[in-house]
Formats: structure tokens, C-alpha cells, sequence
């Protein structure tokens, strides 16, 4: 009896293997899946590192969401000398210099896609309390003159040519002194910690906006000329394809209404499409500032 159920059991399970063999087997498909490649984008010290994330997140989600197969990561840096570090040693895929960055940036292998446009607000502007008594670039003599950095053309390099071209040695009758950001030197002159502040425009608004109370201690007492706005460059290693989608979607924000309140953040009308040689004014204020002010590095 057991001989018999056992055969019963092995003509089941032939029978069970003949049928299974006529059945379609999984297919498995050669062709890779497709990655997503990361993206990192760095922004200059516009803004401290909480500001600069909560005025470019939503640029950098509609980059995400507007490019397939890409990720691109906001990295922000805490002062002039840490963003230019990782500039030119091409730390970024992406970034947003000033000026003077992007003209050296350029010998570091990266290229002009875009601009930011306003380049009527990029210009220098010099503050001073309204209680400080000081009216004429000669009652800077002598006293503390705070700027974010050596390297901040709207913020330093034009308001201290500025201040050359009108009759105060720079090098000699102020003591300078190079507090690391833009809010920093507007905050050392509401302080009392320096005579005067050298900042630009879009981050004097935004210390109004953040702080009225301590603004309205606060005067601009002169403003420069304009210059070209900051650039947005790519790296040459980022496919061109991807370059210019990142440049389209710049230059099409003021279109649309979610870029327009992107742009609105920034405090920006829009970007416009740029290259190398839109910069090469910038070039020209560098030389006759190195030659008339002080040597560049």
C-alpha cells in the first residue's frame, strides 16, 4: 500500500514538471536602469547660510522637478573664503559667483550660462549711522571702515574705489576691516563697531525687511556706479545638455507664475542668457582697480 501511494506521489510530481516546462520563464531585461546623477550648485554669501537655503530651495525644486534623471543639492558656504575654496577647487557643479569670482573661476575650468539681470542694483552702497555725524568722505579718517570681504565686488572693491576716486587713501586713512559677511558689516556699523559699512543693495533690503527697527538707525550715505549682476556658471565636465536646460529655465522664470515668486525671493525681475564675454567690463574695473587701489590677488 505505501509502495503504491508513494509511486501516485512521483507520477505527481512528473506530471507537475512537465507542465511547469511549458511555461512561459521570467524575462530579465540587459538594458541598465536608468541613474540619477547628482548636482551640487553653490551660491556665493549673499546671505547667511538659513537665509541663502530658504531664497534658493524652491529655485533648486523647480530644477529638480523640471530635469529628469537629475538631482541638483544647494550648497551654501558660511563666508567668502570657504565659497571660494570650493570654487576653485571645482567643489560645485553650479554656481552663482560675484563678478569677480566668475572672471576667476573662468582660469578654474568653468563657463558663463546665465546672469542674473537687474544690473542696475549692483552697485555699491556705503552706511553710516544717522546719529554718526559724518557727512563727508573726509570724516572717515582715521576711523573703522567695516566690508564683508577683500573679495565682494558690489559690497568692498566698488564702494572702497569709491571711496579712492574721492579723495580717501584706502590703504592708509581708514582702518579696514573684513567681517566675513554682508549682514556682519551692516550689524558693525549699527553696532558702533566701525564708522561706516560697505554692503549693496539686495542684502541693505533684506536687513530692512528682517530687522526695521535697527535699519532706521541706519543711512546709506553714498552709492557707487553700477556694474554687471553675478553670473551663473557650469563646470566643463557638466554635459551641455544639462548646462543649458539649467540656463532655459533661468532665463523663462519671469514667465511663469511660480518663477516669478521664485524670483520675487530673490529679489530679482529676472535671469537672462549670458557668456564669458558679457564679463569683461568686470575684467576692465579689476585692472584699473589693482593698478589705482590696491593689488589682486
Amino acid at each position: 500500500m505505501k509502495s503504491l501511494l508513494l509511486m501516485v506521489m512521483i507520477v505527481g510530481l512528473v506530471a507537475c514538471e512537465r507542465e511547469d516546462a511549458g511555461k512561459a520563464e521570467p524575462s530579465f531585461s540587459h538594458q541598465a536602469p536608468e541613474t540619477t546623477k547628482d548636482y551640487v550648485f553653490g551660491i556665493h554669501p549673499l546671505h547667511n547660510p538659513v537665509r541663502l537655503f530658504a531664497i534658493f530651495g524652491p529655485l533648486i525644486d523647480l530644477l529638480n522637478n523640471s530635469i529628469p534623471n537629475v538631482k541638483f543639492r544647494l550648497e551654501a558656504s558660511r563666508d567668502y573664503d570657504e565659497f571660494e575654496k570650493k570654487l576653485y577647487g571645482r567643489q560645485f557643479d553650479f554656481a552663482l559667483p560675484n563678478p569677480y569670482q566668475t572672471i576667476k573661476a573662468m582660469s578654474h575650468g568653468y563657463h558663463v550660462i546665465a546672469k542674473m539681470g537687474d544690473d542696475h542694483k549692483f552697485k555699491g552702497i556705503i552706511l553710516v549711522r544717522r546719529d554718526s555725524g559724518i557727512r563727508e568722505i573726509s570724516d572717515l579718517k582715521a576711523k573703522k571702515v567695516a566690508f564683508p570681504a577683500r573679495t565682494a565686488l558690489a559690497a568692498t572693491l566698488m564702494p572702497q574705489y569709491y571711496l579712492h576716486t574721492h579723495g580717501l587713501n584706502v590703504n592708509r586713512d581708514i582702518e579696514i576691516k573684513y567681517v566675513g559677511s554682508q549682514e556682519s558689516s551692516i550689524l558693525n556699523v549699527y553696532l558702533g563697531d566701525a564708522a561706516a559699512a560697505g554692503t549693496w543693495p539686495l542684502p541693505w533690503q533684506s536687513f530692512q525687511q528682517d530687522h526695521p527697527e535697527l535699519a532706521q538707525e541706519l543711512t546709506v550715505q553714498w552709492q557707487t556706479e553700477t556694474l554687471i549682476n553675478n553670473s551663473v556658471m557650469a563646470r566643463d565636465d557638466v554635459p551641455a545638455s544639462i548646462a543649458m536646460g539649467v540656463a532655459r529655465i533661468l532665463d523663462s522664470l519671469h514667465t511663469t507664475h511660480e518663477g516669478s515668486e521664485i524670483l520675487a525671493r530673490i529679489q530679482l525681475s529676472r535671469f537672462e542668457l549670458a557668456d564669458n564675454s558679457r564679463y569683461r567690463v568686470v575684467e576692465k574695473f579689476l585692472a584699473k582697480f589693482s593698478k589705482q587701489v590696491r593689488r589682486l590677488d
